[in-house]
């Protein structure tokens, strides 16, 4: 199915904006990141780790969320466009088949350090980095809850 969409977004010139990550605790930092995200193209792509991919980066305790939990509240904001799990550690090939013109990560990110950039920018595409809203982060609010 995102093959057939892939195909009429490009067919209609569309501009593909593509972001990941695990999005465990949606936060005003998340939801930041991805309107500014929107506001570079037509179409936003979220790409979400799935519960195994999370557990493997970010320990046994997470996710606290299902990752159907976390996809169905992403795809429920008027800004996203579509959202896709992947399983592996990093979504690389998940870029390598959608080719999005324009990839995006949050401000904690330095551009050698996002996955796919260099594919993004070899078919002429932009990378954006969204600055962070300053001292909001899942970890933050995960040992927050716990004090």
């Amino acid at each position: 199915m995102l093959e057939s969409k892939l195909a009429y977004w490009n067919f209609g010139q569309y501009q593909v904006v593509f972001t990941n990550g695990c999005f465990d605790l949606l936060h005003i930092g998340h939801l930041h990141t991805l309107q500014e995200a929107a506001d570079l193209g037509d179409i936003l792509i979220v790409g979400v780790n799935t519960d195994a991919s999370v557990k493997r980066l970010k320990g046994e305790s997470r996710p606290l969320n299902s990752e159907t939990n976390r996809a169905t509240i992403l795809a429920a904001l008027h800004c996203v466009d579509y959202v896709i799990l992947f399983d592996e550690d990093t979504p690389y090939k998940l870029i390598q088949k959608i080719q999005p013109d324009i990839l995006v990560k949050g401000g904690d990110y330095e551009k050698s350090q996002i996955v796919g950039a260099d594919l993004v920018e070899q078919k002429g595409g932009q990378v954006h980095i969204i600055p962070l809203i300053p001292d909001i982060s899942t970890t933050q609010l995960i040992n927050k809850s716990q004090k």
